[in-house]
C-alpha cells in the first residue's frame, strides 16, 4: 500500500511538472519572437522587405527634444521636450500629442491647435534637435544605453559598445523598433540603419 501511494504521489507531481512545461512553452511563444526577413536567417534576406521594416519614417517618442518656429511669433516659438504622456507643452495651446507621429504630422497638429481662435493662417517649423537614446546588448563588450546620433549604423553602434565579444554571431542583427512587440532579425551589412529607441541583440555564434 505504502509503494502503491509513492507511485500515486508521483505520478501527480509529473502531471504537475508536465503541466509547467506546457505553461512555459506557450509563455515563450510570444510576440517578442524574432521575424525572419527573408531567406535564412544567415543567408540574406528581401532587400525590399528589409527597407519597409527597418526604413520607415522615423516616428516621434517620449524623450525628443524639439526646436519648434512659431513664424513670426518669437513668443511661441523655442525648445520642447516630448514627455513621458508623449505629448509637448506649447504656449497658448497646451499639450499636444507628439509620440508615435511623423515630424509632418506633428507640425498639421500644432498649426491646426493655433488655428482654432488664437492665429490667423500660422505657420509652423519643427525638426528634433535631440533624440532619444538607443539601447544595444548580447554579445559586445559593453552593453547599455547609448546617446543616438543621425546617421547611426548597427556598425557604430556595436562600436560605440567597444566591440564584438568572440561568441558574437556576425552574420545576423536583431533589431527591436521602439514601441514594437518583435525583433525583427536581418543580415547584419555595414548599412543598416538604427532608429532612437532602438534595441539592438547581437546574438551568439554557434561554434
Amino acid at each position: 500500500m505504502i509503494i502503491s501511494g509513492v507511485r500515486k504521489m508521483r505520478g501527480l507531481w509529473m502531471s504537475i511538472f508536465s503541466i509547467g512545461l506546457l505553461g512555459l512553452a506557450g509563455c515563450a511563444s510570444t510576440p517578442t519572437t524574432p521575424v525572419q526577413i527573408g531567406g535564412s536567417a544567415d543567408s540574406g534576406a528581401d532587400s525590399e522587405a528589409v527597407e519597409a521594416v527597418l526604413e520607415a519614417a522615423y516616428l516621434l517618442g517620449a524623450g525628443d527634444q524639439l526646436r519648434i518656429i512659431i513664424f513670426g511669433e518669437a513668443d511661441l516659438s523655442g525648445e520642447f521636450v516630448i514627455d513621458g504622456s508623449g505629448r509637448v507643452s506649447l504656449p497658448l495651446v497646451g499639450e499636444v500629442d507628439a509620440a508615435g507621429k511623423t515630424l509632418v504630422e506633428f507640425r498639421r497638429d500644432v498649426e491646426a491647435a493655433l488655428s482654432d481662435g488664437y492665429l490667423n493662417d500660422p505657420r509652423v517649423s519643427a525638426e528634433v534637435l535631440n533624440y532619444r537614446p538607443f539601447y544595444i546588448m548580447g554579445e559586445v563588450q559593453e552593453s547599455g544605453e547609448y546617446p543616438y546620433s543621425d546617421g547611426l549604423t548597427v556598425t557604430n553602434a556595436v562600436a560605440r559598445a567597444g566591440g564584438y565579444t568572440y561568441r558574437a554571431n556576425t552574420r545576423v542583427v536583431y533589431i527591436k523598433r521602439a514601441g514594437a512587440d518583435i525583433e525583427v532579425v536581418v543580415p547584419l551589412t555595414p548599412g543598416i540603419r538604427v532608429m532612437p529607441g532602438d534595441t539592438i541583440r547581437i546574438a551568439e555564434r554557434f561554434f
